[in-house]
């Protein structure tokens, strides 16, 4: 299986025909965010047969600059506050200096798939195209994701990621709940959680490499 082939069925579903029309149209009407090129970014730095971590988000950030397909990565300029609640809980548990960018793009590479649920957003406009059938989508990339043989770390942060759980096959994958680390919760568990660590421990113990975080 590959994400293109994954895609190709999906495109001849009828769910998925009302997302490409609708989103012309978005496009036609709005700045949609992020542009055309890069709303299948975490496919294209994460192909299938490489996905190690899941890390799933919600949908893109809103503010020019910053969405490029891939959840909670910035591509330059100022970092949410959720990536900054992130880099302090990634200072932390790794003992390593706070990150001096907040492109994610080298995780994405190494296998950790930077997944939301919802791949588009108009510009200023958050979850605006919540519904529209980005979710139905994203719930078959998880699905495929839970029958690849080999074990994957899901990190579900805050109670929407952690709706996927339904779906994952807990015998098998490892997966991570916290709060979400917006600055609304997570003070209530993100903080301390100690993702990152657990999920090389539980790489290494499975004899599949570890990610190197370091940023």
């Amino acid at each position: 299986m590959t994400w293109d082939e994954l895609i190709k069925i999906e495109l001849e579903k009828p769910y998925f025909q009302q997302l490409v029309t609708f989103l012309k149209e978005e496009d036609h009407k709005h700045l949609v965010l992020p542009p055309k090129e890069k709303r299948l970014s975490c496919f294209k730095l994460t192909p299938y047969d490489e996905v190690k971590v899941v890390i799933i988000g919600q949908d893109p950030y809103h503010n020019l600059g910053q969405a490029h397909g891939l959840s909670f990565s910035v591509e330059q300029g100022v970092y949410p506050p959720s990536l900054k609640n992130i880099y302090q809980e990634y200072v932390d548990d790794l003992n390593l200096p706070y990150p001096t960018t907040g492109n994610l793009s080298s995780w994405a590479k190494q296998g950790v798939l930077l997944l939301n649920t919802v791949l588009t957003v108009v510009a200023h406009q958050p979850m605006s195209h919540q519904k529209k059938g980005w979710e139905t989508f994203t719930l078959e990339v998880v699905k495929k994701i839970n029958e690849k043989q080999n074990p994957v770390v899901f990190i579900l942060w805050g109670a929407h990621a952690q709706s996927f759980i339904p779906y994952i096959n807990s015998q098998k994958h490892f997966i991570l709940k916290a709060p979400h680390p917006s600055p609304l919760s997570s003070h209530r568990g993100f903080f301390g959680s100690k993702p990152f660590s657990k999920t090389n421990h539980f790489l290494i113990s499975k004899g599949i490499e570890p990610i190197d975080w370091k940023l």
